[in-house]
């Protein structure tokens, strides 16, 4: 069991809240503000998981999953999060997000952006490319022929299996991999982002997209 502090109570964050706590680990999931307004939303959507301010769940995690809208990144302090490993499941939807901040322009992939604001933390790009509706439906025990394969990649070996080892309690097969540019190849536009694949799928897959970003 692992100590997990989920930041975010929209739909993606609820449904790994959900996976989370289905899976037997201690989770506590925080707002951007006071955790009283969203008691309720949460009791709904994630029944059985804690609320808390963001500091106090983060506090004694020992993993942080991000799931704000990413362009709320700049309003997010490096220093609640320092020495923590942090899983980035954050995507950009324009319609809704509204414009990425400026220090986003020219990035290859989010997730090395992410990195350099959260810089004494261990990004790891996960959970992304798997629909909040498709977090329940498409989990499977351990050896199931269908089980599906999903990717954690960082620049950090052990923070990219530690998160990997973390998304697998939840039903799926999870490849670790370096270094965390390779997080362009589950991002929207991409083909792992598109389409449900074993694990050994996701490995091929992350291999021609290290062989062609070298």
């Amino acid at each position: 069991m692992s100590r997990v502090a989920i930041l975010g109570v929209g739909k993606v964050g609820t449904a790994i809240a959900r996976a989370a706590h289905a899976a037997g680990h201690d989770v506590t999931i925080a707002g951007s503000g006071d955790p009283a307004p969203v008691q309720f939303i949460v009791e709904v959507m994630a029944p059985g998981v804690r609320v808390a301010a963001a500091a106090e769940a983060v506090r004694d995690a020992e993993i942080v999953i991000l799931a704000i809208p990413l362009p709320k990144l700049e309003t997010l302090s490096p220093e609640l999060l320092a020495g923590h490993t942090v899983i980035d499941a954050m995507n950009h939807w324009a319609p809704t997000d509204g414009a990425l901040p400026a220090v986003f322009d020219g990035a290859s992939d989010t997730s090395t952006v992410v990195a350099r604001h959260l810089a004494a933390s261990r990004v790891v790009k996960a959970l992304n490319h798997i629909g909040y509706h498709e977090m329940e439906d498409d989990a499977r025990p351990e050896g199931a022929p269908d089980r599906r394969g999903l990717a954690a990649v960082s620049d950090d070996a052990a923070a990219a299996q530690h998160a990997a080892d973390l998304v697998s309690s939840f039903g799926f097969d999870v490849i670790a991999s370096t270094p965390l540019r390779l997080g362009a190849a589950l991002e929207p536009g991409s083909e792992i982002f598109a389409g449900s694949f074993t694990a050994p799928e996701i490995r091929e897959r992350l291999a021609a997209a290290h062989l062609s970003a070298v």
